[in-house]
Parts: C-alpha cells; structure tokens; sequence
C-alpha cells in the first residue's frame, strides 16, 4: 500500500473524510532536509472556506537536520488519486521522498509553474 506524507490539510480529519470518504491511519514521521514555508492562496472564495490566506508548503533545504514533521497515511492508488484531485487547484504536485523513518512516500509540493 503506498504512503502518503502529509504536513498539512490532509491530516484533517474533515479533509480525510470530503477526500478519502474515510479517516486514514497514519504514524508520526518527517520529511529531512526541507523547511515550512507558506503560499499565498490567489482564490479568494477558496482562502474564506478555509479561512486563511496561505497554504501550508514544504521546500527543500541544504541542512539535511531540517525536518518537516507531519503524518504518514497509508493510502490506496485510488486514494492516491482522490489527494491529487485535492491538491491539483492549488498547485501541488506529487513527488516521491525518503522520510526520516526511511521508508518512502509519497508527498504533495507547490509546484508555481505555469498551468497548461
């Protein structure tokens, strides 16, 4: 079953259930060599359902003591899928990492570039 890391939303049990249809099972763990940062939400009706102005995000670092902690969920491809639909209006992308446990998985980034 493939991991998902999550730093942030997804870790929300109402987020899980809207997404998953389901709350997910996780453990503690951390993504090394990355610091938090914070995106602006450019969609205002988005930034009020939420209620805030930014997105969590996580960035790499050249100190590979840095940690982003967060939870590690196992999730299906299925569910895999549901969290890229998720996470596509904001701009994240899915990239594979080695958490700090070693085991790998997957993690959402914000990704600027340009939409297609």
């Amino acid at each position: 079953m493939p991991l998902l890391f999550s730093y942030g939303s997804l870790q929300q049990l109402e987020v899980q259930l809207a997404t998953f249809r389901r709350p997910l099972t996780g453990v503690r763990d951390a993504l090394p060599g990355h610091d938090r940062a914070h995106v602006r939400i450019d969609d205002e009706s988005i930034a009020r359902s939420l209620g805030k102005t930014h997105y969590d995000n996580a960035v790499p670092c050249e100190d590979r003591e840095r940690r982003v902690d967060g939870m590690a969920f196992e999730v299906t491809d299925e569910e895999l899928a549901a969290a890229d639909g998720y996470e596509e209006p904001a701009r994240y992308r899915r990239t594979a990492v080695i958490l700090a446990s070693g085991r790998e998985a997957w993690v959402y980034v914000h990704d600027p570039g340009e939409r297609p």
